[in-house]
């Protein structure tokens, strides 16, 4: 902490900063106490004296003084007061994590930041600045882990070689707080071990993972522990066995328990069958497993019932297992967002499923209360600004913020990071928060209104793809999703249908049960419409559906000309990038507008309003674009 604050304030203040064993009036007092056993090991506190001449920063540990070191920082950087301070703040989830997609080769699975900043190759000789970075960014906003390798996972990071690059980066990390995390492939005892099998019954499996365990701890003491994705998209796991997820789970946390290490299970499974609907599926593996996890286990549950989706409701694991700890998986990169081109502020949709209501205990009973912690799927890569679109660095800053406290507000947390990232001056905070807070709702308009969803391409899920009915599996093709034909579009998730519905509590569920008081915004997720169903606009469903394309087309060019009102106010190379960026956003909503309401157009038998302009091109040239190099397919 004293390396940052000599860093920071010395260039803020514009001159030397000196420290003193003993305080003489004005100035910073820094120090720990036990005295304050609210501040845990994380929090801190800064005090102003009665006259405002000196701040206190006080914790318990080294780490809650650089936490809170971290926060003063910003507090001067965003040209806060600092007089009549009095903040407590200790964070609100004990595990605020990111989880990399990284391979080995350096390749990351639906990266679009360049390739991998960790470079196995040269790991444990030579340590990147990098690392060093990404470790002081990380905890500024309060990450304490990070899960460095791929769910798709590769057993040669748990080989001896690979072990002591892992313990180079955890000796990195360790003074700003993070833990590391590896991906355990569950195939690794016969793969790395040469055993036949990887029974997690079997006694030989169990010694194998223990010994592996000691060799990690006695190497890493701190080591978190691992994040496994099992029996899900062709990864092995327990049911290869005739074994539970419980199971499977079990055997490695009872490895990592002495340890204090923890195990966290991934949720996003499903069968091999096609699915009834593949939205129930996550639901009905896990929900009667409910108590028969150790302790030490965490399922970490994706946002929502699908795949990251540009919106989705919250998924009905949330509050249904109340013997069993939840991690959130939230994904930053941008898979289904556009990927690294469209500018879209993620802390609204983050919000949008931590405020929701599971009403599991009563109204009140929020998806934030039955959450232990926080996983982000990170957007980092080795581009120079880490994330590539300027913009999406603030998606990283906001995941940390809300981990550390979730009743932040998405504006809060938008004008502390322009504050930080552009300018201070009022035109740039305004106008940044204006195209920020709108880019989340632009772009669900103009990829996936009303409630549609997983229309996107193939594989790599970039731009639109409604048509799409080529996959092997039904639950792998958009028009499983749409269910668009004559009568209507949408899927039915009610009693007359799949009935997903019932997995929520009826509180939740009645909210979205019929079809004429369901809200707009979640609509064609849980009900099959007719196209002249009224809206609440008075728009039957196919002019409102052509009606949210063109505002989310319009919602773009007013971004760009937002933007172009700040030229003055940002250096040209991020000016220009941004711009561009905003370019190729506005003609890739274009792209999806047309080509959804022309395949749309088919089934509804209806005409595109004559006030909305006409597609550029028919519906056969968009179904013959082909993009076999799109960047970040697994």
């Amino acid at each position: 902490m004293k390396e940052e604050l000599t860093q920071a304030l010395s260039r803020m203040l514009g001159k030397p900063i000196t420290f003193v064993n003993q305080p003489d009036g004005a100035g910073l007092i820094i120090r720990t106490t036990s005295a304050n056993a609210s501040l845990g090991s994380e929090g801190f506190q800064l005090q102003s004296n009665a006259t405002n001449t000196a701040i206190t920063l006080s914790a318990q540990t080294d780490i809650g003084l650089l936490y809170g070191g971290f926060h003063l920082l910003r507090l001067m950087q965003t040209r806060q007061p600092l007089i009549q301070l009095n903040i407590h703040s200790t964070p609100k989830l004990a595990l605020r994590l990111l989880n990399h997609w990284d391979n080995l080769n350096r390749y990351v699975e639906r990266g679009y930041a360049g390739i991998s900043i960790f470079n196995w190759h040269t790991l444990p000789g030579y340590i990147d600045q990098r690392y060093i970075d990404y470790a002081r960014a990380n905890a500024s906003i309060g990450i304490n882990g990070t899960v460095l390798t791929n769910v798709n996972a590769n057993a040669w990071i748990l080989t001896g070689d690979y072990l002591q690059k892992v313990k180079a980066l955890a000796d990195v990390f360790r003074p700003y707080g993070i833990k590391v995390y590896l991906t355990a492939r569950f195939s690794a005892p016969i793969e790395m071990g040469g055993l036949s099998t990887a029974d997690p019954l079997q006694p030989q499996v169990q010694q194998w993972w223990q010994q592996k365990v000691k060799e990690i701890y006695t190497l890493i003491p701190d080591f978190g522990g691992f994040l496994v994705k099992a029996n899900s998209e062709g990864q092995p796991g327990p049911q290869d066995y005739k074994r539970t997820h419980a199971d499977g789970a079990n055997m490695l946390a009872d490895a990592v328990a002495p340890y204090n290490g923890i195990i966290m299970w991934r949720a996003f499974v499903y069968s091999h069958e096609t699915p009834e609907d593949r939205f129930k599926q996550a639901y009905n593996e896990f929900k009667p497993l409910d108590g028969q996890f150790r302790k030490n286990v965490m399922v970490q549950v994706k946002n929502g019932p699908i795949d990251f989706q540009p919106r989705e409701p919250f998924s009905p694991l949330f509050g249904a297992m109340p013997q069993t700890p939840l991690m959130m998986e939230f994904q930053l990169t941008q898979e289904y967002l556009g990927q690294g081109t469209h500018l879209v502020y993620e802390a609204p949709m983050f919000k949008e499923t931590l405020d929701a209501d599971t009403h599991i205990n009563g109204k009140g009973s929020t998806v934030t209360k039955s959450v232990s912690g926080i996983a982000g799927v990170a957007n980092i890569g080795n581009d120079i600004n880490w994330c590539s679109h300027p913009f999406a660095q603030a998606n990283w800053y906001a995941l940390g913020k809300l981990a550390w406290n979730p009743a932040q507000s998405s504006e809060t947390i938008a004008e502390e990071w322009i504050r930080q990232t552009w300018s201070n001056k009022t035109t740039v905070v305004n106008t940044c928060k204006q195209i920020m807070l709108q880019s989340r709702e632009a772009m669900v308009n103009y990829m996936t209104p009303l409630g549609l969803h997983h229309i996107m391409g193939n594989g790599h899920h970039y731009g639109p793809l409604p048509w799409g009915n080529t996959l092997p599996r039904a639950d792998w093709n958009p028009v499983y999703y749409h269910r668009a034909d004559s009568a209507g579009i949408g899927f039915n998730r009610t009693a007359t249908g799949s009935n997903a519905l019932a997995q929520y509590h009826p509180a939740a569920a009645a909210a979205w049960a019929d079809s004429n008081t369901c809200s707009s915004e979640y609509l064609l997720w849980f009900h099959h419409v007719s196209w002249q169903h009224r809206m609440p606009t008075g728009r039957s469903l196919w002019q409102e559906l052509c009606f949210r394309y063109n505002q989310g087309v319009a919602q773009v060019r007013t971004m760009q000309q937002q933007w172009q009102q700040l030229q003055p106010y940002i250096d040209k190379e991020r000016y220009t990038q941004v711009q561009l960026m905003l370019g190729i956003q506005q003609r890739e909503a274009v792209w999806w507008r047309d080509a959804c309401l022309l395949y749309f157009q088919q089934f509804s038998q209806q005409p595109i309003p004559a006030q909305y302009e006409k597609p550029a091109h028919t519906l056969e040239y968009y179904q013959n674009l082909k993009f076999p190099y799109a960047p970040g397919n697994g």
